[in-house]
């Protein structure tokens, strides 16, 4: 096995750790939302995820490595982290927002293949982005949109459901938040790159919590368990394993493993909260898996 497939192999193999750790995130984000509302969920689990990180951030600093890195970074201008960093938690934040809310009013697993979406949206905006694309994309993208007929709008009906709708809103901003991190991921440190994205995605709940939500110390308490999951697992771990794992891989490959969590989160779902899908359901998901995966080779 030559170098190159070695390092592909070890960055996909972080990529899947991260799409089991989201995928059975889902579960965790439902039964979180059973005691707390969705913006506290968000502000909590990020600035977790952000405090999570601050020991490697401080272990890294002590290197040698890290030493000549930071002064690289610093050269290049340490603004480059901090707009990265802006810009990657305010998709991370909106992003977050509409799947919370949506996975509030429909199950976890259309929720999981619904923001799957972006896997198919990603090689699109890279087409925007002046990158070649082939024209058989669209073909995809059109499976995706059959698959998502099936599996979100009733029979006979051309209604979308509000949760659905929010995942599916929710997919196009996660394709944005990809990209960016792609573009980021290459000129700064991740892990420093992840604690600003987390603590901007923060942010927008905390402010959102004090608008709309008023949660209770006791509330709080009884969704701790969902809440370390999604923060330390789901945001610390697993969103910087994103960044470390995107290094150097073709984002478009890099999504197509991501876009496993759809697949993890509908046994989740089922094995876990006991939750199923019509037939009709699971034919709008073959669909749509079918749209991810023939993506990836056009």
């Amino acid at each position: 096995m030559t170098k190159e497939k070695r390092f592909q192999l070890r960055q996909s193999s972080i990529l899947l750790l991260t799409a089991v750790i989201w995928g059975l995130a889902f579960v965790a984000q439902s039964v979180g939302m059973d005691y707390i509302g969705p913006y506290t969920l968000i502000a909590i689990r990020f600035f977790l995820g952000a405090a999570a990180l601050l020991p490697l951030v401080w272990w890294q600093s002590r290197s040698a490595d890290q030493i000549r890195r930071t002064q690289d970074n610093r050269a290049m201008g340490g603004a480059i982290l901090i707009r990265g960093g802006i810009w990657c938690g305010l998709a991370l934040g909106a992003a977050s927002t509409l799947q919370q809310l949506g996975i509030a009013q429909t199950t976890v697993g259309k929720a999981g293949f619904i923001t799957a979406m972006y896997i198919v949206l990603v090689p699109v905006y890279a087409f925007f982005l002046g990158r070649k694309t082939k024209p058989f994309l669209w073909l995809c993208v059109a499976i995706a949109c059959v698959g998502i007929y099936y599996l979100s709008m009733p029979e006979g009906k051309f209604t979308l459901g509000r949760g659905d709708a929010l995942c599916l809103a929710c997919a196009f901003v996660f394709a944005v938040q990809i990209t960016l991190v792609d573009h980021y991921a290459n000129l700064v440190d991740g892990v420093r790159l992840a604690v600003l994205q987390f603590l901007t995605a923060s942010a927008i709940g905390f402010v959102l919590m004090l608008l709309f939500e008023h949660p209770e110390p006791g509330a709080i308490r009884q969704a701790a368990g969902a809440l370390l999951y999604l923060g330390i697992m789901s945001s610390g771990v697993a969103y910087t394993l994103q960044i470390v794992g995107q290094r150097g891989l073709n984002p478009t490959i890099a999504s197509l493993i991501m876009s496993l969590e759809s697949a993890i989160s509908l046994i989740a779902g089922y094995f876990i909260l006991h939750q199923t899908l019509t037939m009709r359901e699971l034919f709008g998901c073959a669909l749509m898996g079918a749209a991810i995966v023939i993506a990836q080779f056009v």
